[in-house]
């Protein structure tokens, strides 16, 4: 995600390695990032960006690119029989349109900069996005007869949660910022974070839900490890909303 250029040049015309390299030292901070982006979807997406380049693409293309991957295969969810074929064809959609989300903010810096209505295009697709996820796995649980009773619960909690948790990361996002642009001094929101934190909120990551549909085919498995992740997900926001809690109290008054 990023700031997205709408500029319609391309810029200085460069290689796709040419563009790697620069790409490497434009990278956003690792702080509160999981291990799958800063050792998996930042560099699958910095290659994409590269290529996208390459072919003149901007990243308002980009972002509906990413928006066209993650959609269909939302579609392919709800509507397709519950097989391993299927979920493998989720995971790697899903995985595809993450990787493309990411692209598009850093197509944008290659390209010298972006724009507030790219941003605000890349955070609608992300609301969407995370509004829509568990209802559509509510939706293909009922639809199959997959699950039943109580099990019918998880995704729409879920989607709760997810919805919940987006809304509070871009507020304290934002909160954080127009605290660094009113004191000009450096947050604790910025730096790195330890690969040992990266591993540890790896359950709280989009992109391992979405690696968790390749289980879609064994209906039983899926259920349990989508739960543990939705547990998960709520152990991670008692922790952490006090502790934001905390540090917004210490930016004094707006």
């Amino acid at each position: 995600m990023g700031l997205q250029d709408t500029q319609s040049g391309r810029g200085e015309d460069r290689g796709i390695a040419a563009s790697l390299q620069i790409l490497k030292g434009k990278q956003k901070t690792s702080k509160g990032a999981s291990a799958y982006v800063r050792f998996f979807n930042r560099p699958f997406g910095r290659v994409l960006a590269a290529v996208a380049h390459r072919l003149g693409l901007t990243p308002n293309v980009v972002t509906a690119i990413s928006a066209l991957a993650t959609f269909g295969g939302l579609a392919v969810l709800a509507f397709s029989p519950v097989t391993p074929v299927t979920g493998l064809l989720v995971a790697v959609l899903l995985i595809l349109g993450y990787a493309f989300d990411s692209a598009d903010g850093q197509l944008a810096r290659l390209r010298g900069g972006g724009s507030f209505a790219g941003e605000w295009l890349d955070h609608v697709v992300d609301a969407a996005k995370m509004s829509l996820f568990h209802l559509v796995v509510l939706f293909a649980w009922a639809r199959t007869g997959t699950e039943s009773g109580l099990w019918l619960v998880l995704p729409g909690a879920y989607a709760f949660l997810a919805a919940f948790f987006f809304c509070t990361i871009m507020l304290t996002d934002q909160l954080r910022r127009a605290h660094r642009g009113s004191s000009g001094m450096r947050l604790a929101g910025e730096g790195s974070s330890s690969v040992l934190y990266s591993l540890a909120v790896l359950p709280t990551e989009y992109g391992v839900l979405a690696c968790v549909f390749v289980l879609w085919g064994w209906p039983a498995l899926f259920h349990w490890v989508y739960l543990a992740l939705f547990v998960c997900n709520v152990l991670f926001l008692c922790l952490a909303l006090p502790k934001w809690y905390r540090e917004l109290s210490g930016f004094g008054r707006t």
